[in-house]
C-alpha cells in the first residue's frame, strides 16, 4: 500500500511539474493526489508496520499492536493537526494577499511610479531590481513581481527591452524574498512551522541574499540591453487617482511588516497578527471609501467605479484562491507521506549515504550538497512541496543552520528557470517570455547569484 501511495504523489508531482504542457492548473492534481493519499492511509491503515508522530518526530513505538479502532483514531487526530497546521499558512496568506488588494483599490502602488525620475536604462534597472528585492522582502516575491512588471510596462516601451528588466527582476524578486519571513510561501512554512525566526533569518540570510541579486544585476548592467536611454512613455495622468494611494501603500506595507514584530512580543502564531494587521487596514479602507464617495461626486468615475461594493469585499473577490487551494492540496498529501514515516526513513537514507561537502556538516549530519542539490531541485520542480518534504524529514531544533540554509536555496533556485518559482511564472504570463529565451540569457546570471549567495552563506555561519 505504501508502494502505491508514493506512486500517487509521483504522479501527481509530475502532473503538477508539466502544468504547462497538459494544460491542467496544479490545483487539480494536488487536491486529488491529497485526497487519495489520505482514502489509501484510511483503508489500509491496518498494513503499515509504522506510524509518524508529528508532535515528538519520531516513529510511534507499538503501533503495529494497536487496534483497528484505535489506528483509525490516531490517524483521524493526525489528519487534524495537519489541517491546523496547514490552515495556518493558508489563513495567513489569505490575509496578506487580501491588504495587498486593498491597496491597490486605491492605486496604491502607483506611489512607487513616482520614485522613477530617469530614462537611462541602467539607472533603471537599479531602481527595478533594488524595489524588487525590498518589495518581495514586505509583501512576498510574487506580488512584488506583478506590482513592477505592472509599472514597467507603463514606462518601458519596447517589448524586447522590457523582457530583459523582468528576468532581472525575478532574480531579485527571490532574493529579497529569502531573508525575510513574509517574503516567500516556502519561507513562512519554515517560520509558521517554528524552524526559523524573523532575527536570525535576517542575520544569516540578508547579505548571502543581497549578493544574490547585486551580482547578477552588477554583471547585467553592463549587458548591451540595458545601454542607452528610453523612450519617453506619455504619462496617463488624466487616470483617475486615489488621494488617499500613498497612505494606503505605507498603510498596508507597514501593517504586514508589523507581523513578525506582533509575534515576538505576543508568541502568538502569525495568522493572529495578520488578522489584527488586516482589520486594521479595513477600517482605514472602508472610512476613506465612504470620504471619497461625496454626494457632488456621483455620477463620476470613481464613484462609478467602487460604489458598489466595499474595498475589503472587493479586494477579496480578488485575492488568488487557486493558490491557497493549491497549498492546501500538496501540504496535505506531503503530510500522508510524513505520517507514514517514509519521509523520515529517506531523510536517514539521505544522511548515510550522501558525500560531504564542507568540513562541517550542517544540522545532524546533512550535508551541504544536499541543500544545494535541494535549491537547483527547486528550478526543475515546485518549491513549496520540497520544502514541505524537508520539514517532515529533518527534526533539527529552532534557527539550526539546515532551516536557513533550506530558505535560501529553496527561495532563490528557483529564479534558475522561469518555472522553478511563482514570480517566474507570472512574469512569464505577464510578458509572454520564452521558456529557452529565458534559459540562455537570463539562467546563467541566477545561477552565479545562488552560488555567490551560498558561498556566502557558508562564511556567515563560520563568522557567527
Amino acid at each position: 500500500m505504501e508502494t502505491v501511495i508514493i506512486l500517487v504523489f509521483v504522479f501527481g508531482y509530475l502532473a503538477i511539474t508539466l502544468e504547462h504542457s497538459i494544460k491542467i492548473d496544479k490545483l487539480i492534481p494536488a487536491l486529488v493526489m491529497m485526497a487519495i493519499s489520505w482514502a489509501l492511509i484510511s483503508l489500509g491503515i491496518d498494513s503499515f508496520p509504522q506510524w509518524f508522530d508529528s508532535a515528538k518526530h519520531s516513529l510511534l513505538e507499538g503501533f503495529g499492536l494497536l487496534e483497528h479502532e484505535e489506528k483509525m483514531h490516531l490517524m483521524e487526530g493526525t489528519l487534524l493537526h495537519h489541517l491546523g497546521k496547514t490552515a495556518e499558512i493558508l489563513v495567513f496568506l489569505l490575509g496578506a494577499m487580501t491588504i495587498v488588494e486593498i491597496i491597490d483599490y486605491f492605486d496604491g502602488f502607483s506611489t512607487i511610479k513616482g520614485f522613477i525620475k530617469t530614462n537611462s536604462k541602467k539607472r533603471i534597472l537599479w531602481i527595478f531590481c533594488i524595489l524588487a528585492f525590498i518589495l518581495s522582502a514586505i509583501i512576498d516575491n510574487l506580488t512584488a513581481t506583478i506590482v513592477l512588471i505592472s509599472i514597467l510596462q507603463k514606462i518601458v516601451k519596447e517589448r524586447d527591452v522590457r523582457i530583459w528588466y523582468a528576468g532581472l527582476i525575478i532574480i531579485a524578486a527571490n532574493a529579497g524574498g529569502a531573508w525575510s519571513p513574509i517574503g516567500d510561501v516556502t519561507t513562512t512554512m519554515l517560520w509558521i512551522g517554528n524552524k526559523v525566526t524573523t532575527t536570525n533569518l535576517f542575520l544569516y540570510l540578508f547579505i548571502p541574499s543581497l549578493l544574490c541579486m547585486l551580482i547578477p544585476t552588477f554583471i547585467a548592467s553592463f549587458m548591451p540591453a540595458f545601454k542607452g536611454k528610453l523612450e519617453k512613455v506619455e504619462d496617463d495622468s488624466d487616470k483617475p487617482k486615489s488621494k488617499f494611494s500613498s497612505t494606503m501603500l505605507y498603510l498596508g506595507l507597514g501593517g504586514i511588516v508589523s507581523v513578525p514584530i506582533f509575534k515576538t512580543v505576543t508568541h502568538l502564531p502569525p495568522y493572529v497578527g495578520m488578522m489584527l494587521a488586516l482589520g486594521v487596514v479595513a477600517i482605514f479602507a472602508e472610512i476613506y471609501s465612504n470620504s471619497k464617495f461625496a454626494i457632488s461626486d456621483i455620477g463620476g468615475t470613481e464613484h462609478n467605479d467602487h460604489a458598489s461594493h466595499s474595498p475589503v469585499h472587493h479586494s477579496l473577490s480578488k485575492i488568488e484562491l487557486p493558490s491557497i487551494l493549491f497549498f492546501l492540496g500538496i501540504l496535505m498529501a506531503v503530510a500522508a507521506l510524513e505520517s507514514l514515516g517514509i519521509l523520515y526513513g529517506f531523510a536517514n537514507s539521505l544522511k548515510e549515504t550522501t558525500p560531504m561537502l564542507s568540513t562541517e556538516p550542517i544540522g545532524a549530519g546533512v550535508s551541504d550538497l544536499v541543500v544545494i542539490l535541494l535549491g537547483i531541485g527547486s528550478a526543475v520542480i515546485d518549491n513549496v512541496p520540497l520544502v514541505a518534504a524537508s520539514l517532515g524529514m529533518f527534526s533539527e531544533p529552532l534557527d539550526d543552520q539546515l532551516w536557513h540554509f533550506i530558505a535560501f536555496s529553496a527561495g532563490t533556485g528557483g529564479s534558475m528557470l522561469i518555472i522553478g518559482s511563482a514570480a517566474g511564472v507570472v512574469a512569464m504570463g505577464m510578458e509572454k517570455i520564452d521558456f529557452f529565451w529565458y534559459l540562455k540569457k537570463i539562467s546563467w546570471l541566477a545561477l552565479i547569484g545562488f552560488l555567490a549567495g551560498s558561498a556566502a552563506f557558508m562564511l556567515m555561519r563560520v563568522i557567527l
